[in-house]
């Protein structure tokens, strides 16, 4: 009897196993969309001649990569009338390597792609530099986290908006309005209870438009709200400034912005 007794654990284990199946729900697969990553960005102290746009398609649900996008025509135009021509380096990357950035001066994007238009405007915008970094140890919710500050100077009498990226084993990003600092010096904030010291902290502020601010805004709520389960109620889309002119019902996702930025490294103590 007990070599029976032996075998039963084994037999329930086999029987559950072949039981197992993986179950994929068929899901209504819509036509795919456009997704347009055109961040221009100009470093202090730097020419901003090199600048990349990346194109790629949405994919289906159960894939997890975007498809590249390789046939796509794609400019770049000053109000002056000067034209930048984005080139395919494949894997989805256009780029142009003769940009000429000037700060407060208006762009366009005009991308074709399988006969459609796409265009967008932005303003480039111009940063205020970092002057300088504060480490404290009384960041995060005990209080003794490693906390770093990034102290810049907002310009007077201006409505002024900031992207702070922090780089350490991955990206942080914090955004900031002007309208109850205005005219001061203030910090962007980063805190992580992983922080160890001789760890080196990237750091990048960044000036962004209103719009741009407002669209990060919503983004950042739409993540907040859903669980992420596949059988949630899906936040509502989130269009950026992009827009199809040949049919505006196949609208694009991304944005186009241009930023003036400075970054700095930080070494934690």
């Amino acid at each position: 009897m007990k070599k029976y007794i032996q075998y039963i654990p084994v037999f329930l284990l086999l029987f559950f196993a072949s039981c197992e199946e993986v179950v994929e729900v068929d899901l209504e697969e819509s036509e795919p969309r456009l997704v347009i990553e055109a961040s221009i960005v100009w470093y202090k102290g730097t020419s901003g001649n090199q600048q990349s746009i990346e194109l790629s398609e949405t994919s289906p649900f159960y894939e997890e990569e975007l498809t590249p996008v390789e046939n796509a025509s794609v400019f770049i135009i000053s109000e002056n009338g000067d034209e930048f021509e984005f080139t395919n380096e494949g894997e989805g990357y256009y780029v142009n390597t003769e940009f000429q950035p000037e700060l407060n001066q208006s762009y366009e994007l005009e991308i074709n792609y399988e006969g459609q238009l796409y265009r967008a405007s932005e303003t480039l915008i111009p940063v205020s530099p970092i002057d300088y970094v504060e480490q404290t140890e009384s960041g995060g919710f005990s209080g003794e986290d490693i906390e770093i500050k990034a102290y810049y100077t907002d310009p007077v009498e201006e409505e002024n908006y900031y992207l702070f990226k922090f780089r350490n084993d991955g990206v942080n990003l914090e955004f900031y309005e002007d309208e109850f600092t205005n005219g001061n010096q203030i910090f962007g904030y980063f805190s992580n209870e992983d922080i160890e010291t001789n760890d080196v902290i990237g750091i990048e502020i960044q000036g962004i438009s209103k719009r741009y601010y407002e669209y990060l805004f919503i983004l950042r709520s739409q993540v907040g709200s859903s669980d992420g389960g596949p059988f949630e109620t899906m936040p509502a889309t989130v269009k950026g400034n992009i827009i199809n002119e040949t049919n505006k019902e196949n609208y694009p996702f991304g944005y186009f912005r241009l930023s003036e930025a400075d970054s700095t490294f930080y070494s934690v103590e």
